[in-house]
């Protein structure tokens, strides 16, 4: 029986990426290979490296490739290292990095250090993407809405709302909506819920008409403290929001209604790849997209 694979550690990390230079080499090497048709010559080329600069020269027409364009690394004055480091801290933390802590581990200003999060929750969101979830023969789909920030005051609705998608044994998908109400809810799951599919959420009235938009929907009644019939429950979405809201609350402590999906996106990614841990970090260092020739020259 094989073993599973685990996340790397840090001591992995740092025999990989030691410095600058070996980080931008994995960039160069996973973005174009060592050697690739040069977009000015038109040669297939071997590109070597410009020392005084991030980038690599055809060794015909001297053509000059920037690995880092397109990616969170451009225009930066942070090194490559540093970038790399943070983005291994997300992909090994279970409840998130916050700012302060990147500040604290690598050195920079707090400025640098949010900025530095932000753009990263950002990518996760970029790489992990939102399939669609559930389909005839597929497993169950739960849904379930989540509210975060503001304060409960009377007559006022100053909270977010949020709708999380989970299939079980497959991914989860979220969305911050601008409202709880059926015209908002219904068109985010006709866009990530496939017709058809078998759909378990509570009664709240958002979900009522699920049954006449194609779908076999399930209901549980939470108000009467039912939480399990048969196969219908939502267990494994609202574990998710759990563990969401705990690490918001111990991590981040307060986060605006602005980035709130930036960290939403975030905890979609580990959630979606839990069972890879190993391929969280190359995924995010493989996964930037190759820019046309403007963005190189």
């Amino acid at each position: 029986m094989s073993k599973k694979p685990k996340a790397p550690t840090l001591k992995d990390f740092l025999a990989q990426f030691p410095d600058d230079d070996s980080c931008l080499d994995h960039l160069m090497a996973t973005r174009y290979g060592k050697r690739h048709e040069c977009a000015k010559c038109g040669r297939l080329a071997n590109f070597h490296r410009v020392r005084s600069r991030r980038c690599y020269e055809c060794d015909f027409c001297g053509y000059q490739v920037y690995p880092t364009a397109g990616t969170p690394f451009e225009n930066t004055r942070t090194s490559l290292r540093d970038w790399f480091h943070v983005m291994f801290m997300f992909t090994t933390s279970r409840n998130g990095v916050s700012a302060k802590e990147v500040q604290r581990t690598i050195g920079v200003t707090y400025k640098t250090a949010w900025r530095m999060c932000n753009l990263i929750r950002q990518y996760m969101g970029y790489v992990d993407g939102d399939n669609s979830l559930g389909g005839p023969g597929s497993g169950i789909v739960e849904a379930d809405k989540a509210f975060f920030g503001g304060y409960d005051k009377r007559g006022e609705d100053d909270k977010s709302v949020v709708l999380g998608i989970i299939e079980r044994g497959g991914e989860v998908v979220t969305r911050v909506l601008p409202g709880k109400g059926r015209r908002h809810v219904l068109p985010a799951i006709f866009k990530w819920v496939r017709p058809g599919s078998r759909i378990a959420t509570d009664e709240a009235g958002a979900f009522r008409e699920l049954s006449e938009l194609g779908y076999q929907h399930g209901t549980i009644n939470h108000a009467e403290k039912q939480y399990v019939s048969g196969e219908v429950h939502t267990n494994n979405i609202e574990a998710f929001w759990s563990h969401v809201k705990r690490s918001m609350c111990g991590t981040y402590v307060s986060v605006s209604k602005k980035w709130l999906q930036t960290y939403l996106w975030e905890f979609e990614f580990r959630q979606n790849l839990r069972k890879q841990p190993h391929l969280m970090l190359d995924l995010l260092l493989q996964s930037f997209p190759r820019p046309g020739p403007k963005a190189d020259a």
